[in-house]
């Protein structure tokens, strides 16, 4: 069989199995402060894209509102995201990840990427070429 001939709903099966897996197992590599993964989120966000709104917090990770709200108030009692008013309009609140979030979404980070690199070593380069070529088609496919 092809790749072409390739039962698109298997694929799509194999797929979301195996990504929830990955995905799953690179969320048990935390640093010492626990975040849920919502939490993580959306200081990760914070710390890659910098301030934000809460409403544009809450499209980015597509959830209401009142949800985001609560999400940056356990935030913010952490000390990992502070409340800034917008250079531009004194009336908008803007919310950015501290030195102490970014800290804690760059120990989080070198946790994962230590683990995952531990499993990269044990493919084979032919292995590791074919997962750097799925790896740029599930980005194209999720950001589609």
């Amino acid at each position: 069989m092809t790749p072409a001939d390739t039962d698109l709903p298997a694929l799509a099966g194999e797929t979301r199995i195996a990504v929830g897996r990955l995905g799953r197992r690179l969320r048990q590599e935390k640093a010492e402060h626990e975040l849920s993964d919502a939490q993580f989120g959306v200081l990760a966000l914070l710390h890659r894209e910098g301030p934000r709104t809460l409403g544009e917090l809450a499209e980015a990770e597509r959830v209401r509102p009142p949800s985001m709200t609560r999400t940056v108030g356990c935030l913010a009692d952490d000390g990992l995201v502070e409340r800034l008013a917008d250079p531009a309009d004194g009336r908008v609140t803007r919310i950015r990840a501290t030195a102490r979030g970014s800290e804690l979404v760059l120990d989080v980070r070198r946790s994962r990427d230590a683990w995952l690199i531990a499993r990269l070593r044990e493919l084979d380069p032919d292995q590791r070429r074919l997962l750097h070529d799925a790896a740029a088609l599930l980005r194209e496919v999720a950001d589609r």
